[in-house]
């Protein structure tokens, strides 16, 4: 590892693509799926090598966005309990009409 700050950035960065690759990975063998690919939300979103090193490193396209998932979640979620609006598919697909997530796919070598 290295010693530099930025060096010790990358390390964490790959360490964080690796576990997102494993965990992903298991959670499909346990589901006996496939794993069709990894879905950012949140600050990590935001990290332009994060989002880079996941596709590589998992072997699968990365949906990054929302950021402000919880608040993009929680409201629909709060009208469709009080019966205001659709059902939770339209109320799912509205959110990703207004925050489409950018995809990230593997570089090629």
């Amino acid at each position: 590892m290295s010693t530099t700050i930025a060096g010790r950035a990358r390390f964490i960065m790959e360490s964080l693509a690796v576990a997102f690759a494993e965990t992903v990975h298991a959670a499909a063998r346990l589901a006996s799926r496939h794993a069709g690919g990894i879905h950012t939300v949140g600050g990590g979103s935001l990290n332009a090598l994060l989002r880079q090193l996941s596709p590589d490193g998992a072997g699968l396209p990365v949906l990054a966005g929302p950021v402000e998932a919880t608040e993009l979640c929680n409201v629909p979620m709060g009208a469709y309990k009080l019966g205001l609006r659709g059902t939770l598919e339209e109320l799912r697909e509205l959110v990703v009409r207004a925050h489409a997530p950018v995809c990230y796919d593997r570089r090629r070598s």
